[in-house]
C-alpha cells in the first residue's frame, strides 16, 4: 500500500499529546510493516529523528500552516493537489484535519472535540476553524479513530456519525517514565522547589487545563493546612494568560507556586517521577496522557471526574469536581494527610497503567488503517 500521513505535529521538543500519538504510533507502524510505502507530509522542514525507516519518504509542502487561514490553503490547495496527483491508498490525518476535496480513502484521528465545548477557550479563528471544519471532516472520513470511549460517544452524539464507524485507540505511556531513588527525587526537589515536596501540573496552560481554579485550591490547602508542599506547573504558555497572573497576584502563597515552562522530555520524566502527586483538574480531556505516565512513576493521580478521566483512571486514581475550588483544596489535604490513601493509589496506579502501551496504539491503529482500505493482514 502507499499510505500519505499528515505529520505536521511531528516537531522537534515540540510533541504534545497529538505529537506523541502520531511519533509513537507511526514509528511502530512504518517498521513494523516495511513492505508498504509511507509518505509524511510536513509544512516546515523536518528532523531526521521523524524518518523512522527506508520505507519513509518526507515531503515538504507550503504554505507553513501556522495559523487557520494557512490550514485552508495547506489542506485544501497543496495537501489536496498532492493526494490527487500521487492517488495513495489512504491518507491519515493525526491531528483529525483532513482535505476535504482530496478523492481518495482518509482516516482522521480525533482526539477530542473541546472546541465544540469551550469554544471561548481558543483564539477567535481557531475557535471558528475547528467548529467549521472538523464536522465536515468526520462526514467525509472513511474511518474516525479517536482515543476513548468517551470521545467516542461525544463525536457521534454532536456531530451525528454512528458510532461504528468511530474506532477507540487509547494512548500509551512514553518511554523514561519509572520509579526513581529517594535519591534522585531530593535532587530534583532541591532544583525545582527548595527542596520540598511538590504537587504537580503537566500540561500547556490552556484555559481548559483550568489552572486558575488549581491555583486558587492549592492556595486554601496551604492556608488550612500550613503543609510545605509546593505547587508545581510545567508546561507551554497558552494564550489568555492573563487570568492566571491574576490569580497568582491574589494567592497568599505565590512564592510556593513555580512555573517551569517547557522542559524536554528527559527533565519532564524526572519532575513527574518526584513529584507528591499529580493534581490534574482539567475540565475536558479526551485522553490525558499524563495520567498514566504518573502510574507509571508510582506517583499518585488527583484528577477531574469529568469528559474521558473516569474511564482512564478507574478506581486507580482521587477524583475532584474541578468547577469546585473547595473540593480541590480538600482533596490535596486528603492525600497530605492520609498516607494510606498514597500508597493505595500508587498500588492502584500500578496495575491500571498496565492497560495502556504504545505497542497496543500502534495494533489498534493499523487494524483500522487495513479495515479502512479494505486489506487483509
Amino acid at each position: 500500500m502507499k499510505i500519505v500521513v499528515n505529520t505536521r505535529s511531528l516537531i522537534l521538543d515540540k510533541l504534545d499529546g497529538i505529537g506523541w500519538f502520531t511519533y509513537q504510533s507511526l514509528k511502530r507502524i512504518t517498521q513494523n510493516h516495511p513492505e508498504h510505502e509511507f509518505i509524511f507530509l510536513f509544512d516546515r522542514p523536518w528532523d531526521a529523528s521523524f524518518i523512522f525507516s527506508k520505507n519513509v519518504t518526507p515531503i515538504k509542502l507550503m504554505p507553513p500552516a501556522r495559523h487557520p487561514f494557512l490550514y485552508v490553503l495547506f489542506y485544501e490547495w497543496s495537501v489536496r493537489l498532492f493526494l490527487n496527483k500521487t492517488k495513495p491508498d489512504l491518507f491519515i490525518a493525526p491531528d483529525g484535519l483532513l482535505s476535504l476535496g482530496a478523492t481518495c480513502k482518509q482516516l482522521a484521528v480525533v482526539h477530542d472535540i473541546n472546541y465544540h465545548h469551550y469554544p471561548k477557550d481558543l483564539k477567535y479563528f481557531y475557535s471558528k476553524y475547528y467548529n467549521y471544519f472538523v464536522p465536515k471532516f468526520v462526514r467525509r472520513a472513511n474511518k474516525i479513530v479517536t482515543v476513548s470511549e468517551f470521545s467516542k460517544l461525544d463525536i457521534a452524539n454532536n456531530y451525528k456519525v454512528n458510532e461504528s464507524a468511530i474506532s477507540v485507540v487509547y494512548n500509551g505511556i512514553n518511554e523514561g517514565y519509572k520509579v526513581l531513588s529517594e535519591t534522585e527525587k531530593e535532587q530534583i526537589k532541591k532544583k525545582y522547589s527548595k527542596g520540598l515536596p511538590y504537587f504537580l501540573f503537566v500540561g500547556s496552560q490552556s484555559p481548559r487545563k483550568n489552572l486558575v481554579r488549581l491555583i486558587e485550591g492549592f492556595d486554601s490547602f496551604k492556608e488550612i493546612s500550613g503543609a510545605p508542599h509546593q505547587l508545581l506547573i510545567a508546561g507551554s504558555s497558552f494564550w489568555g494568560e492573563e487570568k492566571i497572573k491574576m490569580a497568582l497576584q491574589a494567592c497568599k502563597h505565590n512564592d510556593s507556586i513555580q512555573f517551569t515552562g517547557r522542559l524536554p522530555q528527559s527533565e519532564l520524566q524526572l519532575i513527574m517521577g518526584s513529584a507528591f502527586a499529580l493534581t490534574f483538574v482539567s475540565y475536558f480531556e479526551g485522553f490525558g496522557i499524563p495520567i498514566i505516565e504518573a502510574m507509571q512513576c508510582g506517583v499518585p493521580v488527583l484528577c477531574s471526574n469529568t469528559s474521558c478521566m473516569p474511564e482512564i483512571g478507574s478506581d486507580s486514581v482521587l477524583y475532584v469536581d474541578p468547577f469546585h475550588v473547595n473540593d480541590i483544596s480538600l482533596k490535596m489535604q486528603h492525600l497530605y494527610e492520609s498516607p494510606e490513601l498514597v500508597q493505595e493509589l500508587i498500588k492502584k496506579g500500578f496495575e491500571r497503567k498496565n492497560a495502556f502501551s504504545w505497542d497496543h496504539t500502534a495494533e489498534k491503529l493499523w487494524e483500522a488503517i487495513l479495515e479502512t482500505t479494505n486489506k487483509q493482514a
